[in-house]
């Protein structure tokens, strides 16, 4: 595994510019507000060649605390255990506050590496800013701008020298997983409960996650990235800015991950908020499992899953390759059974059909069932090549390519399926002109006197 840095402070110091600056990433959302940053958030970053994972952390709350905030504080905590260095930011351009006193008490406990960092310093002429936080009782300060650059090359010099050396790994074999769903399904609390210890903040107020939060973990010698993410409201119901970051970031998070998980709550009965993220994940062409979430709490009769299953369906045809299971994420129902179903979902997903086995489906689809006609001429489906997986994508060469229809492209979809057995995961299928057909009609373009323009 590669060396783990957390970054600690109070609010708003600049944890997040800072780790944005350094993986090179806009994945911490950055704002004036305090406290936007609330899990702790995990990337891998590179400096003189070697490898390490940051983490950047809530901030300390000031004032009173709330229940979200004592959360975070032991979140924080968690991240220091597991920590290989820290680094303890601190703000050079409003000054010492009891919350640094506070946090660094509480690292004087701690037998790891800790560097004292103060942010906000932009250049020498404001170097003079440090001798307030001496008071602290540190020996070694470092200066620098987190969102200017000033001091942070000197600063990771110092930080990787004291890293220990990493073993790389394969990060192909990562299975990664994403998580999604209405804000307040239970998305957080299903994955404290897949990785069985509280590494991300669960609370009954809506939009309690605002960033894309990594984890990583091992089951069974197999490695998944889960990805948990802001809950994603209506377009009309989002007003503030950082919750509009906050959607924008979970979709994005679909872009990078294997699988979607996602999470409905079975006790709201399945809405059309929920058939619309489906559709982002179906966009996207991830592999899906849909999960009716805190099933415990339904009134239940003797086909009240039946009917779930059929309703969530017939509400989502164009992803009805998607498994769907009953789950509760308070009570632990069904969620060891998950990720033998991810596994499922992936092996599908990474498939890759043989060339001559996927032409034999093909002749054998067509022999049964011809296309219709097109301009009164026969559609010819010549051959078929797999070009990619992830999802396993298809390429067929055909005359008229852009006059096959719909309903036929559908059928031939459902052949593949039946022939390979491949009816977990997203199947993409093109239809393409053979190179040597595309010279013959611009021949006959040519002689009917159409030319292509320069």
């Amino acid at each position: 595994m590669k060396p783990i840095v957390t970054i600690v402070g109070r609010q708003n110091v600049g944890k997040s510019t800072f780790f944005n600056r350094v993986t090179r990433t806009k994945d911490a959302i950055v704002d004036d507000f305090p406290g936007v940053t609330r899990d702790s958030i995990y990337r891998d970053a590179i400096w003189n060649e070697v490898e390490f994972t940051l983490v950047d952390t809530g901030g300390f709350a000031s004032g009173d605390e709330d229940d979200i905030d004592s959360k975070v504080r032991i979140q924080v905590k968690q991240s220091i255990d597991d920590a290989d260095a820290i680094i303890m930011m601190l703000d050079g351009k409003n000054g010492v506050s009891p919350f640094d006193a506070e946090i660094v008490q509480l690292l004087r406990s701690v037998s790891k590496p800790v560097f004292y960092v103060v942010n906000k310093i932009d250049g020498d002429e404001k170097e003079i800013n440090l001798y307030d936080f001496y008071s602290l009782g540190m020996e070694k300060l470092y200066s620098l701008s987190s969102e200017h650059g000033y001091g942070v090359a000197s600063f990771l010099d110092d930080l990787v020298d004291i890293l220990p050396k990493s073993v790389s790994e394969n990060y192909q074999e990562i299975i990664k997983i994403a998580v999604i769903g209405r804000p307040n399904a239970g998305k957080s609390s299903l994955i404290n409960r897949l990785l069985g210890k509280d590494r991300h903040i669960v609370s009954d107020v809506p939009g309690t996650t605002r960033d894309s939060v990594d984890s990583l973990c091992e089951i069974r010698g197999k490695q998944y990235l889960i990805i948990d993410t802001a809950g994603i409201r209506r377009k009309s119901k989002v007003s503030k800015k950082i919750e509009k970051f906050s959607i924008i970031k979970a979709l994005k998070s679909l872009d990078r991950c294997d699988v979607a998980l996602i999470i409905i709550d079975a006790s709201e009965g399945i809405t059309e908020q929920d058939i619309s993220i489906a559709g982002y994940a179906y966009e996207r062409e991830c592999g899906c499992l849909f999960l009716l979430n805190k099933w415990d709490t339904v009134e239940k009769g003797d086909k009240t899953k039946k009917k779930f299953i059929e309703q969530l369906r017939y509400e989502s045809k164009y992803i009805n390759f998607a498994p769907a299971m009953t789950i509760s994420a308070k009570t632990g129902l069904g969620v060891s059974k998950i990720f033998n179903l991810v596994d499922e979902v992936y092996m599908q997903y990474s498939f890759r059909i043989g060339t001559g086995e996927l032409n034999r489906i093909l002749e054998s689809a067509v022999a049964k069932t011809e296309p219709s006609l097109y301009k009164g001429r026969r559609l010819k489906f010549y051959y078929a090549t797999q070009i990619s997986v992830k999802p396993p994508t298809l390429i067929c060469f055909v005359n008229y390519p852009d006059s096959v229809h719909f309903s036929y492209k559908r059928y031939l979809l459902n052949q593949i399926r039946l022939s390979t057995g491949l009816d977990k995961t997203p199947i993409k299928l093109i239809f393409r002109k053979r190179e040597g057909d595309r010279h013959k009609t611009g021949a006959r373009g040519q002689r009917a006197g159409i030319s292509k323009k320069k």
